[in-house]
């Protein structure tokens, strides 16, 4: 490659005497622009003082119809979220998902919670809605916040109030949520230190939060039914497996692997029971969680045996026609890049109803398993099933994990559900 001399050689006499001049001029025009990036760069920094970090969901709690609403009339309501991940900012979701009409909040607020009622002092923002502080969310919508300002601690708990000015039937909820959740009596507290309130264990039109989290961050979100909702957990003490992942994820491999909780207690894959079925929600609680990256599907056992409990014979399933239904959430996840991780179905035989658990049963089950194992579908495969089964007796819970009812988890099963979990499949190379 000749140089920029040897370029110039052959030029003629008259334009080697201009050179000089040009690259005069080249020079003035390179300082005058070195001088204008120099004096634009802090402008150019503000503007982009957000690059380093994203928005991804550090808590969630699937909505769900109820039959008979409670009925809330110009009252507030405060619940209590418990994140995995942290952040500086911050902005909430709430959910008219199941109402017959819209839904009118008066004022929304999120503090630091100290407990119970009460929130940390300095700690209470102002939620806005586009610069609103009121929002009236259409039936069947979803409403997101502007976002605040706040130092929201990783694996903590938040306090969302949200104010209903008008009498409105709490129709879109999260009914077992584990958590104490606080209805005040007639007034406007959404900004008080604390209030007096009777209390819930469900969720009401809250269904999300995000952070501003670091770059890279990202979340799970766990599709589930009651297994994965922790029913039979200690209320308050967030011991659903997915908060203990959460705690192992922060520990190991620090704050950047959000864990969002999609399970619903008695929730089916093909079919519709206390909420939306799997494959019905999977677009509105799973695929639209921002910053999610990762799937973790426990589903089946509520298709298995919950037809007969319920008197829907009409409505059995073969272990094929569930197998097909976790095809189309594997594939449906993927088009949207997530990478899917199927969980094996836990034993359930010994639940105290009749006819709940037959020898029929136990084998679509393990049909099931045997699918999700060796089918290839799944990006892994994390096994629930030999994790909580008794070694002596493979179609019972292990005897340390039963809650007493035979189905469900104690919270050393729960713990024992996320230790399971090779964190190694959240590596930060994934994206």
């Amino acid at each position: 490659m000749r140089s920029s001399i040897e370029v110039h050689s052959h030029a003629t006499p008259q334009a080697a005497a201009r050179w000089p001049q040009r690259r005069a001029l080249v020079a003035a025009a390179a300082t005058v622009l070195a001088v204008a990036v120099v004096a634009l760069a802090p402008t150019v920094v503000a503007s982009n003082r957000h690059e380093d970090t994203q928005w991804v969901g550090t808590w969630a709690a699937s909505p769900q119809p109820v039959a008979a609403p409670i009925q809330i009339s110009g009252q507030t309501i405060r619940q209590i979220v418990h994140t995995s991940i942290g952040g500086g900012r911050v902005r909430v979701r709430f959910s008219n998902a199941y109402g017959t009409s819209p839904l009118l909040i008066g004022a929304a607020h999120v503090a630091i919670s100290a407990g119970g009622a009460s929130i940390v002092e300095g700690s209470d923002r102002t939620l806005a809605f586009n610069g609103s502080p009121t929002v009236a969310i259409p039936a069947g919508a979803l409403a997101v916040s502007d976002a605040v300002t706040l130092d929201v601690p990783a694996l903590g708990d938040l306090a969302v109030s949200l104010y209903l000015p008008e009498s409105v039937g709490a129709a879109t909820q999260h009914v077992e949520g584990q958590q104490t959740n606080h209805i005040s009596l007639s007034g406007d507290f959404t900004g008080a230190a604390t209030m007096a309130a009777t209390t819930s264990n469900s969720f009401y039109f809250l269904t999300g939060v995000e952070v501003r989290a670091p770059e890279g961050a990202r979340a799970i979100v766990t599709l589930g039914d009651s297994t994965t909702d922790g029913f039979a957990s200690t209320p308050d003490m967030n011991q659903r497996w997915p908060n203990l992942l959460a705690e192992r994820l922060l520990s190991q491999r620090g704050p950047r692997v959000a864990v969002l909780n999609a399970g619903v207690s008695g929730n089916r894959i093909l079919h519709d029971l206390v909420g939306t079925g799997a494959a019905a929600r999977l677009d509105r609680d799973v695929l639209v969680q921002t910053g999610a990256a990762y799937l973790i599907v426990l589903q089946g056992n509520a298709d298995i045996l919950i037809p007969d409990l319920i008197g829907r014979p009409e409505e059995n399933v073969t272990a094929e026609q569930i197998i097909q239904g976790h095809r189309q959430i594997i594939d449906r996840a993927h088009a949207m890049g997530l990478r899917v991780l199927g969980g094996t179905l836990n034993p359930v035989e010994g639940y105290p109803f009749p006819g709940f658990w037959t020898a029929a049963m136990e084998e679509k089950r393990r049909a099931v398993n045997r699918w999700i194992r060796t089918g290839g579908a799944y990006d892994a495969v994390i096994e629930f099933d030999k994790v909580l089964r008794d070694p002596s007796h493979p179609s019972r819970l292990l005897p340390g994990y039963d809650s007493g009812d035979h189905v469900h988890p104690n919270d050393l099963g729960y713990r024992a559900m996320a230790d399971a979990i090779d964190l190694s499949l959240f590596r930060d190379d994934d994206r």
